[in-house]
């Protein structure tokens, strides 16, 4: 896999070192035990896939890039080019101006923009209504375009659907970035159908079987289809794709859904005409980082720190898993915790802020489990230990610890 250039203030020396021994160890991605690292009073374990990905890193490179090969001309990213606030936070320090925000409310009006101007198109990708608005002012975005290989495969499965007249059925968060540029494109070539999850597939499955009527369809839908779509003939064949950053086993959990009511509704004899198999549009970064929580689900642990930016949809997912078994704190750097005694934290679902005192238990050895985001650098993972190490007193040294964790055999 192409080695990507990343600015040293991303890269860190323990999670690095880490990841560097287990891909060593393990080239094929067979294994999703987390490693352990034992410091005495507190031990992490730390999961075996976490942080960039390629996408991500493709990304930071095209974009610093752009700065450092055009240092005399405006520089715009289309929106946040990933959601973490670091690497935003970082560009923005550097002169790079966000046209619009991630709900794709504008920021800089079009008019303001010229022909000689950069603009870069985010990992998420952006709609066919905005590339040609851009291609009307003049501006080439081919350089420096870091959409995602990932995503692209989803517009391209989507096409090939349309192609042969199937309905794409997206399942995704409708006002996502990357959704929003998915359904753009999908529409273009098939009739398209936003969900955000099993429930919803299950009130298009009651219209797919004839058990609620075209209005009430409506009632839900209204805003997530594409024009002129008629469910009482779009949806006698459909394929699923997906937002890459939503839990895999969730949207292959749908798809066999729907296909098990085509099996239904069409007879199993008939199931290749009104169901197409897209499996092949999984996100492997995705599906590594989510293996590797499960990973972590099977080990014993105190609390689980998520540490990621809180619009971070594929970070959300990590937290939600974690926090099935563990109590979960999902931040977005060491910044967020106080003290031994104190942690902000982010509440995905009902997007807040809170505050939660005497995180820490009492008991020792304390055992933490520690990931991130695919959109989070590995050297803000690594404050996040550091800081932590701080409340504990006689913990081991840190570079020992390592060398020692990475010794173990498999």
């Amino acid at each position: 896999m192409k080695k990507f250039e990343i600015p040293s203030i991303y890269r860190s020396e323990v999670i690095g070192k880490i990841k560097e021994a287990r891909k060593i160890r393990d080239p094929r991605k067979k294994d999703f035990e987390p490693t352990l690292l034992d410091f005495g009073p507190v031990r992490f374990y730390i999961a075996r896939h976490f942080g960039f990905c390629y996408g991500v890193e493709n990304a930071i490179e095209i974009s610093y890039k752009a700065l450092d090969e055009n240092p005399d001309r405006r520089i715009f990213l289309l929106s946040q080019m990933i959601h973490n606030p670091e690497v935003n936070n970082d560009l923005l320090s550097r002169g790079i101006r966000f046209i619009m925000d991630t709900e794709g409310n504008q920021i800089i009006d079009w008019s303001e923009l010229k022909a000689d101007d950069i603009v870069i198109i985010p990992a998420f990708g952006t709609t066919i209504e905005i590339e040609n608005k851009l291609a009307d002012i003049g501006i080439e975005t081919q350089s420096y375009n870091t959409t995602c290989p990932f995503v692209e495969k989803v517009w391209n499965r989507s096409r090939k659907l349309g192609q042969d007249n199937y309905t794409v059925i997206i399942h995704g968060k409708r006002k996502h970035e990357e959704t929003r540029a998915t359904f753009s494109h999908s529409k273009s070539t098939a009739p398209s159908l936003v969900i955000r999850d099993m429930e919803e597939a299950k009130l298009v499955a009651a219209k797919m079987r004839g058990e609620i009527s075209t209005e009430e369809f409506f009632r839900h839908f209204s805003a997530c289809v594409s024009e002129g779509f008629d469910p009482d003939v779009h949806l006698q064949r459909v394929g699923v794709v997906n937002q890459t950053t939503m839990l895999a086993t969730e949207t292959q959990a749908i798809a066999d859904f729907f296909k098990e009511v085509a099996i239904e509704v069409y007879g199993q004899e008939n199931i290749q005409q009104h169901f197409a198999d897209t499996r092949d549009t999984l996100c492997y970064a995705t599906n590594d980082n989510q293996q590797a929580t499960y990973g972590l689900l099977e080990k014993h642990a105190d609390l689980a720190i998520v540490v990621g930016g809180y619009n971070s949809s594929n970070t959300s997912h990590l937290v939600e898993l974690c926090a099935e078994k563990f109590p979960t704190y999902f931040i977005n750097s060491e910044s967020e915790i106080e003290s031994a005694h104190a942690i902000n934290h982010y509440n995905y679902v009902e997007k807040i802020k809170l505050r939660t005192e005497n995180y820490i238990p009492e008991n020792r050895p304390v055992t933490i489990i520690l990931t991130s985001g695919a959109s989070c650098p590995d050297a803000v993972v690594d404050r996040v230990l550091h800081k932590l190490l701080t409340y504990f007193e006689n913990v081991r040294d840190v570079e020992t610890v390592v060398d020692e964790a990475l010794m173990q055999p498999e």
